[in-house]
């Protein structure tokens, strides 16, 4: 009998015989990575076979994998939230769905899936945020949470000019997405010149956050979507496929968590947590370079939501360039703030040197 396709695996993961004793109906939602499965209490995340610049999904090996680093990663921020890697079988030409403990079986392991325990929507951060129901001591429980994780998260070592390289190859993959002609989006020529500036001025204070130990292996992808303002807050969806990516400074998370709160319509929330994260870290970090996180993330998340245009069949094509344009012109304003407060520090007479060449340099892809 022939091997199942994508189709089938579908098929049966959106039908009740997947989630036997979960009552209800399933619920799908495709994401640009995954589909998930939502019936009862459970969740199933099913990732696709693709492969990227940033990932590789496209073996069954690589996404076992990857379901095992999911479950093992999010054990730090969501404990109990995530039970169990599952085999999809196919076994006599019906599929089945095995926990760790039921393996070895006679049937063939076709994929692997993520099983999670349900949270309630009411309560995410973007709901909440949505709702008008987010309090400063809402905020201060997630920060407590979120500094005991970086305290314990393994330190990066890396040497300071391969950290600026890697943030010079990020530009340039930005670059690459936000200057393709079919975009036209307006300021983002802008953007990507002044943060190459930026990082250019504010290189000497990157270095030091490599060289002084800032660098944790952390969460990867801190959205409001991921969440949960439970007692006490629980964040799900760590980035399980790069560990590079989760390679991050804690400040940078807590400017980027903000910045989506802000874009959502709560901009007070960055503040706390950056403040609140830095009193507890005992950083002391500047203006600009907070600045700097914020220009990057935003150029980070339009990229994101260009990225959507690529795929063969992009999900509602309409929503995502004026997405991005947002983030661009947030980039702009963060770039502003940058240039006020560089030129507080100088005057006209006495310009400062750079302190790296030109954006141009280190550009030979």
């Amino acid at each position: 009998m022939s091997m199942p396709d994508l189709n089938a695996k579908l098929e049966f993961l959106r039908s009740a015989r997947a989630f036997a004793g979960a009552g209800g109906p399933v619920e799908s939602i495709e994401t640009h990575m995954s589909w998930v499965f939502i019936a009862g209490d459970r969740v199933l995340k099913l990732k696709k076979p693709v492969r990227h610049e940033y990932l590789d999904f496209s073996t069954l090996q690589a996404r076992e994998f990857c379901c095992r680093e999911e479950l093992r990663l999010n054990e730090r921020l969501a404990p109990g939230v995530y039970l169990d890697v599952l085999a999809l079988q196919w076994h006599e030409g019906s599929f089945a769905l095995l926990r760790s403990g039921q393996l070895p079986a006679p049937g063939q392991t076709v994929d692997w899936l993520v099983l999670m325990r349900r949270l309630p929507a009411q309560h995410m951060l973007d709901r909440r945020v949505a709702a008008g129901r987010v309090t400063p001591a809402d905020i201060d429980a997630l920060l407590r949470v979120l500094v005991s994780f970086y305290r314990r998260a393994p330190g990066v070592e890396i040497d300071p000019q391969a950290y600026l390289q890697r943030l010079r190859r990020e530009q340039l993959t930005n670059r690459r997405v936000l200057l393709d002609p079919r975009w036209q989006l307006p300021g983002s020529t802008a953007a990507l010149d002044r943060t190459d500036a930026a990082q250019c001025h504010l290189a000497p204070t990157l270095s030091a956050c490599a060289e002084q130990g800032h660098l944790r292996d952390g969460h990867g992808d801190l959205r409001p979507e991921h969440v949960c303002l439970l007692q006490p807050p629980l964040v799900i969806d760590c980035l399980e496929f790069n560990a590079t990516l989760r390679q991050v400074d804690p400040l940078d998370e807590m400017v980027g968590l903000g910045l989506e709160c802000e874009m959502l319509g709560a901009p007070w929330i960055q503040r706390q947590l950056v403040d609140g994260c830095a009193e507890a870290l005992r950083r002391q970090p500047s203006a600009a370079l907070l600045h700097l996180y914020t220009a990057q993330r935003a150029l980070l998340r339009a990229r994101l939501a260009l990225a959507h245009l690529l795929d063969p069949v992009p999900r509602s094509p309409e929503k995502w360039p004026p997405k991005a344009q947002r983030y661009i012109e947030r980039a702009n304003l963060a770039l502003d703030a940058i240039d006020a407060w560089h030129a507080g520090l100088t005057t006209s007479a006495d310009p400062p040197s750079p302190v790296c060449a030109g954006p141009g340099d280190d550009r030979k892809s």
